[in-house]
């Protein structure tokens, strides 16, 4: 069996002086130089930044953006809905061709009905529509 040494109870209290030393209380901060915030009572008071004032503006900033979005995509929808009625208006009218994609057609009104025709509308007397051009995708255009 191995002996002690025979101070080994002062070795103890050594020990437990070092703990001591090495402990320390909990309002106190390592480096209290490199902390965002005060380490002590003495320590500046901690004052919460004015967010209200940067959440107004954020607020009108994001609506303004939203809103100017909203009426694009308002715009686009128009474009769209009325390049559909356009296509729609010449698909439904009477053609005894077939059209080639690119090429510009006219469209006229008579007793019967809406016909598109390759005959300008300089060349004669008949109630003119609109010019129309047939796209890639088989969309009619106007041509303005």
């Amino acid at each position: 069996m191995k002996k002690k040494p025979e101070n080994w109870i002062h070795g103890m209290s050594m020990e437990l002086k070092e703990k001591k030393k090495k402990k320390k209380p909990d309002n106190v901060a390592d480096n209290p130089g490199i902390l965002p915030y005060g380490s002590n009572v003495g320590a500046p008071a901690i004052i919460p930044a004015e967010v209200e004032t940067w959440k107004a503006e954020k607020v009108i900033k994001t609506n303004k953006y939203f809103k100017a979005r909203y009426d694009e995509i308002k715009e686009e929808y128009r474009k769209l809905i009325e390049s559909y009625e356009w296509s729609k208006l010449v698909y439904e009218s009477d053609f005894k061709f077939e059209p080639i994609k690119g090429e510009t057609y006219y469209l006229y009104q008579k007793d019967t009905g809406l016909f598109l025709s390759l005959i300008e509308p300089e060349q004669w007397n008949q109630i003119f529509i609109g010019s129309f051009r047939l796209d890639s995708n088989d969309k009619w255009e106007k041509v303005e």
